[in-house]
């Protein structure tokens, strides 16, 4: 498995992730959010690749100089595999790299099903930004 920052050319194949990986309403809530995230600044998106294809994706953003883990998405066929842990990784050395003064979660139900991953690398319930909907990617819902 290889982790990588997004590039023009994942466009289709992480909307197709996005979709199987996440429920509709999830992917509704979603979409619009990863768009926003790319014209801004896609460096805040990784991918994870095993054999050429994407299995998974981590949306990250910055606002008021915090991080936030906005979505991470695993295709069904690989998740319990180490997958969500690299990219979480790999997103908070990205963050470290732009000097953020804190990590957060987007706290909205859709990340439930990720808390347990979030938790087991050390962010608790004091990392959970309950006003992930003044996002500026999420903004205009």
């Amino acid at each position: 498995m290889h982790v990588r920052s997004f590039q023009l050319s994942d466009c289709t194949p992480v909307t197709e992730l996005l979709q199987v990986a996440l429920s509709e309403e999830c992917f509704e809530n979603t979409i619009q959010p990863f768009s926003r995230q790319l014209q801004w600044d896609s460096d805040l998106i990784m991918v994870a690749e095993e054999d050429g294809e994407i299995v998974g994706t981590l949306i990250g953003t910055i606002e008021n100089n915090h991080g936030c883990y906005f979505r991470i998405a695993i295709h069904p066929d690989y998740r319990r595999r180490g997958i969500g842990k690299a990219l979480v990784k790999a997103m908070e050395q990205r963050f470290k790299q732009r000097k953020v003064s804190r990590i957060m979660i987007a706290g909205d139900e859709q990340n439930i099903s990720a808390m347990p991953l979030f938790e087991t690398m050390g962010y608790g319930a004091n990392k959970i930004m309950e006003a992930f909907q003044k996002l500026s990617i999420v903004a205009h819902l």
